[in-house]
């Protein structure tokens, strides 16, 4: 049966302080009973909509990381399982990432265990996380297995955020090189046009030209919508299917000046997933199928896949690795010398640092490149600008001063 969030009041029995706040169970009844056992007379219950503005409030990343490291700082300081998080879902100010919090904490007041919990929310946590949560569970090291989780996912949040600053200036740019487009199209162009038309003058050829794109603008926006409309929809919906994503893993592998990137990328989440899982006790054949999983890219992933299973036949993970399509000779190298030294993670760790710095380097060198590209587009507009609107207004004016 699905889990549903109530919103509810009530009376702390102790104290007889009233409090609100939500709870997840499987009905109203079920709720109520678990207020109850926590020590609290329910006043009010009801259920919460689920409506599409409560689909759209997902669990950002930054609550995730943020409930996973006061998690793990009340378990590491020895509180209960149920009590370290309730203490965290009052404290959490997100109230998507409360609302998993709760329904974690109803399932482990059931009797569930914690991976068993955490495992039913797989839009919030991924198969690393999970895997974790059950070996520190096993272990008894469930603190250190968060604080794992935790920075593990800064150092991700931490390099994409890079990345996508290094995107931010270019794509600012191009935006604002579209608007002045526009704004000459629809402002400038139809003025040129209509002062030719009215001196009787034959258009210049560049400035005719500009005036037949503002024509199809004009006439066809319309169809220029739809035909925008349909590629998006059917984009989103292609990416969604299994060639989809190969067509995506591929372009993002072999797009020019960001492929090294994105194979960097992979690799440090690789092998960086690689060290957590092995450090944490996790198999070298689980671990290669996980860290697989986190590169989120379909052809690197059946790579290490095809590695996993000659891992499975028999094969060391550094000769398995070695020649795989897109995995750098980096980790297979640094993989046998943490077998032949009996330090897989900390090898694999010190590859994932190797790339991590180089990612740093690229994203800088990306930034530079993109620069002057930005400046020849931008003198570009300005060659259009003079060419098909002032050197034609000039002439005129020539011609009627003469």
């Amino acid at each position: 049966m699905s889990m549903k969030r109530f919103s509810y009041r009530a009376k702390e029995i102790s104290t007889g302080k009233v409090i609100k706040g939500n709870i997840q169970a499987e009905s109203e009844r079920v709720a109520g009973k678990l207020l109850v056992d926590r020590g609290y007379v329910p006043e009010t219950l009801h259920e919460e909509g689920t409506g599409l503005l409560s689909k759209l409030d997902r669990v950002r990343a930054n609550d995730r990381i943020t409930f996973t490291r006061q998690f793990s700082t009340l378990v590491g300081a020895g509180l209960p399982i149920a009590q370290a998080l309730r203490t965290v879902a009052e404290q959490t100010s997100s109230k998507p990432m409360r609302a998993v919090i709760e329904s974690i904490l109803s399932d482990v007041e059931a009797g569930r265990s914690l991976s068993v919990a955490f495992g039913k929310h797989t839009d919030v946590f991924n198969n690393v996380y999970l895997s974790l949560i059950s070996a520190g569970e096993v272990s008894g090291t469930l603190d250190k297995s968060l604080n794992r989780i935790a920075a593990q996912e800064e150092k991700d949040a931490k390099m994409m955020s890079k990345i996508r600053g290094a995107l931010t200036y270019p794509a600012i740019c191009v935006a604002t090189i579209a608007l002045v487009f526009v704004y000459m199209m629809v402002q400038v162009v139809p003025q040129v046009e209509k002062l030719y038309v009215d001196l009787k003058k034959d258009l210049p050829g560049l400035t005719k030209f500009m005036v037949g794109i503002k024509d199809f603008m004009f006439g066809y926006w319309w169809l220029v919508l739809i035909i925008i409309g349909v590629l998006v929809a059917f984009f989103i919906q292609f990416r969604k299917t299994i060639p989809g994503q190969r067509f995506n893993a591929n372009f993002k592998l072999n797009v020019p000046m960001f492929k090294h990137l994105f194979q960097i990328l992979y690799m440090s989440r690789f092998s960086r997933v690689s060290q957590i899982l092995l450090a944490t006790g996790v198999s070298v054949l689980d671990t290669m199928h996980i860290a697989g999983d986190s590169t989120n890219n379909l052809i690197v992933k059946d790579s290490i896949y095809k590695a996993a299973d000659e891992v499975k036949g028999g094969r060391a993970m550094s000769t398995a690795l070695t020649d795989k399509p897109y995995v750098l000779p980096l980790v297979h190298q640094m993989a046998a010398i943490g077998e032949q030294s009996g330090k897989m993670d900390e090898m694999l760790g010190k590859a994932a640092q190797v790339y991590e710095d180089e990612l740093d380097e690229r994203v800088t060198a990306i930034s530079n490149m993109i620069e002057p590209v930005l400046m020849i587009a931008m003198a570009g507009m300005a060659a259009l600008l003079v060419g098909g609107i002032l050197f034609p207004i000039y002439g005129l004016v020539g011609e009627l001063s003469s």
